[in-house]
C-alpha cells in the first residue's frame, strides 16, 4: 500500500504561509483574520475548529470562534461582513437544523466567503484544492484516467467534480444511494465523500486503484472516513491514511485562501 500523505505536504505550504504572513503583517501592517462561526454542539466539529485554530496560530492568522444557536447566525454574519478587520468568515457545517445551511451561507460576503460556500464567492473550494494539491503531490496522473467521485456534497463532490469537468477530465459521480458495484469496476481514481463509515469496501476497489478518502462521519465522537478497514489491508492501493490525508491539506487551502482575502483586501 502506497500512502497519500497530506500531514507531510502541509508542512511545506505552511512554511510558505507563515512567510507570506509574516510580509502582510510587517509591509502592509495587516493581519489575515478568520472568523468561526458554530451553531452545532459536536465533537467532531469542535476537532475541526481546533485544528483549523492550531495550524492558524503557527503561520500566525488571528481566528476568532463565535459560538450561538442557529437563530443567531444571520445577526453574527451582517456584523462580521461590516467589520474590516475580519477577512474570512466560516460558517462550519453542518449546522445542527441543516434547512437553514441555503439561507445563511448565501449572507456571507463573497469577497470573505473563504469556504466558497456561495455562488458568488471568488475563492476556490478548499477541500477540492486540497485533493488537486494532494493527487498532483504524488504524481498522480488524472488525464485518461476513469475517474469516480462518490458523493455530491457542496463542501467535495460537487466542487471537485466541476473543477475536474472544467479541466477535460473523465468524471463519473455517484451519490451514495447508486449501485457502486456496477459503476466502480475499471475505475482507476476513486475520490469518496458521503460521510457513510465504512461505504467503501474493498470487494467494490479495482486492483491498483488510487483511492482518496475525503468522507468524514461522528462515530461516537471519534471522526471516520468512506473507506473500510480492510482497504489497508491491501498491498496494491495508493490511498490515503486514516489521518492525516485530505484533512491537514484541507486546512492549508482554507488558509491559503484567507491569506488570499486580506491581499484582496489591502487592494
Amino acid at each position: 500500500m502506497k500512502s497519500l500523505n497530506g500531514s507531510e505536504l502541509a508542512g511545506y505550504i505552511k512554511e510558505r504561509q507563515a512567510r507570506q504572513v509574516r510580509g502582510l503583517r510587517q509591509h502592509y501592517k495587516t493581519a489575515p483574520r478568520l472568523a468561526i462561526v458554530v451553531a452545532n454542539d459536536s465533537p467532531v466539529i469542535d476537532t475541526y475548529v481546533r485544528l483549523k485554530q492550531a495550524y492558524a496560530e503557527d503561520i500566525l492568522v488571528d481566528v476568532e470562534i463565535h459560538r450561538m444557536a442557529p437563530d443567531a447566525v444571520a445577526n453574527k454574519i451582517d456584523e462580521l461582513n461590516a467589520d474590516d478587520s475580519v477577512k474570512g468568515v466560516i460558517l462550519q457545517l453542518p449546522l445542527s437544523q441543516p434547512s437553514l445551511t441555503d439561507e445563511l451561507v448565501k449572507l456571507i460576503a463573497p469577497e470573505k466567503d473563504v469556504d466558497s460556500m456561495g455562488e458568488d464567492s471568488p475563492f476556490d473550494p478548499a477541500t477540492a484544492m486540497a485533493i488537486n494539491w494532494l493527487l498532483t503531490g504524488y504524481n498522480i496522473a488524472l488525464e485518461n484516467r476513469k475517474i469516480v467521485i462518490i458523493g455530491r456534497g457542496r463542501l467535495v463532490g460537487a466542487p471537485l467534480a466541476r473543477m475536474w469537468r472544467d479541466s477535460g477530465l473523465n468524471v463519473t459521480v455517484l451519490g451514495r444511494g447508486d449501485d457502486l458495484s456496477a459503476e466502480l469496476p475499471g475505475a482507476e481514481i476513486i475520490v469518496s465523500a458521503t460521510g457513510v463509515p465504512g461505504l467503501l469496501t474493498s470487494e467494490l476497489v479495482p486492483i491498483g486503484a488510487t483511492v482518496v478518502d475525503a468522507g468524514t462521519a461522528d462515530d461516537g465522537g471519534r471522526v471516520v472516513g468512506d473507506a473500510a478497514p480492510e482497504l489497508y489491508q491491501r498491498d496494491d492501493l495508493t490511498i490515503t491514511p486514516v489521518r492525516g490525508g485530505v484533512g491537514p491539506l484541507t486546512i492549508a487551502a482554507l488558509m491559503d485562501n484567507v491569506i488570499l482575502a486580506t491581499r484582496n483586501s489591502i487592494g
